[in-house]
Order: structure tokens, then sequence, then C-alpha cells
């Protein structure tokens, strides 16, 4: 029989760090898979379940009282921050990836499929189980169709996001917020109310971040951040979703098209604004074209 680990009277749990609570844990999951007495075995795992299944359902109550009193959602956001708190949270899946960022990710491992065919897929919404994505290099002369490209990437969200029951492929129009590079094109009209001119393009470096201050004709100045994320540009408010701290000393990750923030640590999907660490954290996205050169953000109606 493996001998039995005791804690120390005087060590509160309380008082040491998330690293050490962590290691105790891991200690006594090893004490688990070591234990060569079947029936000890079936009643220790049976005891885990049973904990975990009550510290789940309490947790799931606090979360949702929390997320539903907006005191106790500033407070919520506050209390993730916490090392152990965020550490007992993933252990229970209570702090996981939405769906969007689930999807994100279901489709990066499909696109160097598409890729190597001439196509793409952008991930656009999701709304009631049904995928809404845009589709391009299915065409004549294409090696892939627009009907495989859409079964595949069908298939690859359904095996990877709950709840997904169909794909609807949308036209391929410009969206508001999103500019290729490769595919600028320049608009002879003048700017809309609310557009203010900033930067010149070739400012914004590829796969950088940049913060530039706008001050519309009408309006109070405005700090935005530029995602410059493999050719695509994203603008947003530069304030965390968290606890709105500055975003300029974010890091961007190229690899999984990740902005980590500085302060606490939260991360956002670079180029839909998403929250990953947190679900229902957002931010403030801003619609960006590209004309004359510059680029152009709208921070007012």
């Amino acid at each position: 029989m493996t001998a039995v680990a005791h804690r120390p009277e005087s060590a509160q749990p309380e008082d040491r760090d998330v690293e050490q609570l962590a290691q105790a844990l891991d200690e006594a999951l090893a004490l688990i898979d070591g234990l060569d007495d079947p029936t000890a075995l079936s009643a220790t795992l049976a005891v885990r379940r049973a904990l975990d299944d009550a510290h789940r359902a309490a947790l799931v109550h606090v979360v949702r009282r929390l997320r539903d009193d907006p005191r106790g959602k500033e407070l919520l956001f506050e209390l993730v921050d916490d090392p152990a708190v965020r550490m007992v949270l993933l252990m229970h899946e209570i702090i996981r990836p939405d769906p969007m960022t689930l999807a994100a990710n279901a489709l990066e491992q499909v696109r160097p499929q598409l890729q190597s065919h001439g196509g793409d897929v952008e991930l656009v919404r999701i709304e009631e189980g049904t995928a809404y994505v845009r589709l391009s290099g299915a065409c004549n002369g294409c090696s892939m169709s627009a009907v495989t490209m859409r079964n595949g990437v069908e298939q690859a969200l359904k095996a990877e996001v709950p709840g997904i029951v169909g794909v609807e492929v949308l036209p391929n129009e410009p969206g508001p917020t999103l500019i290729q590079l490769s595919e600028i094109g320049v608009r002879s009209a003048e700017p809309d109310k609310g557009w203010v001119r900033s930067d010149p393009l070739d400012a914004f470096e590829l796969d950088q971040l940049r913060a530039v201050d706008l001050v519309p004709d009408d309006g109070a100045a405005v700090s935005a951040l530029v995602v410059n994320l493999g050719g695509q540009l994203s603008a947003y408010v530069n304030e965390c979703a968290h606890l709105g701290m500055p975003l300029d000393g974010a890091e961007l990750d190229p690899g999984d098209g990740s902005l980590t923030c500085e302060w606490h640590g939260y991360c956002f999907d670079a180029l839909s604004g998403e929250c990953r660490t947190f679900p229902g954290a957002q931010l403030e996205q801003l619609p960006l074209r590209v004309e004359d050169g510059h680029v152009w953000i709208r921070v007012g109606e």
C-alpha cells in the first residue's frame, strides 16, 4: 500500500501560493495513480469524483450569481485574476474558450489543406448552432470546389465545436473592420462623418501592434490600437475589456492569432476581439479602411 502524505497542521491553504497548491495537488494525484489495491483505488476515485462534482456545482452557482449582478460582474473579473481562483475555475472548465474561439481554432486545423489548393476560409459569426463563413479561392480553374471546401469546413467545426449543427456560406463582401492589405482599393469619395485619418499604411508593420491617437472633428480624442496580423488589419479602442488598461504593450502571437494583455494576462483573438480567457468579454472594435495610402478609422457616427 502506498503511504499517504499529510499536510502540516500549520500550513493553511490560503497562505500558500498557486505553485505550492498545484504541486500538492500533483503529488496527491500521483499517490492515487500509485495505489495497487483495486478496492482502495476505486474508493479514492469515487471520493475524488464526488468532491469534483460538489465543487463544480457550487462554483457554477457562484459565477452565475456574480454574472447576473452588475456589481458582481466587475468583482468576478477581478477574482479571475487571482491565480488560485483561475486555477480552480480552469480545472472545472468554468473558464473555457467561447464557441467563436473554438471555431477559429478548428478552422486553423483545416486551413492548411484549403490553402494548399488555393482556397481559404473566414469565420464571420455563430448564431443558433450555425457557423457563418466566407470562402475564397473556389472558382473555375481552382483545384478545390466550393462544395468541397464547405464540406471540409463543416466537418472540422462539427468535430471541434459543441452545438454546431451546420455551416452557411456568405457572399464575399468586404467587411467594415477587416482589410486584406493585398486587396486594398482606393476610394475617391470624401470620408464619411466620424472617420479620422491616422498614419500611413506602411507605418503598420506586419505582425505588429501600433497605438494611434485619433481626434474626430466633432468628438473627443480616442486612443486606438491597430493590429496587423498576417496582412490583415483590425482596430480597437485601446482598452482591455477587463479593467480598461491600455493594450499597446500587449503581446501579439502570430502563431495562434492571439493578443495578450500585459497587465493581467487576458487573452483575445487578435482579429475579432473575442476574449479567449473569459467568454463574454470583448474588445471594442472600430471600423477601418485604407484610402490614399493612409489608414482611416471611424471613431464617431
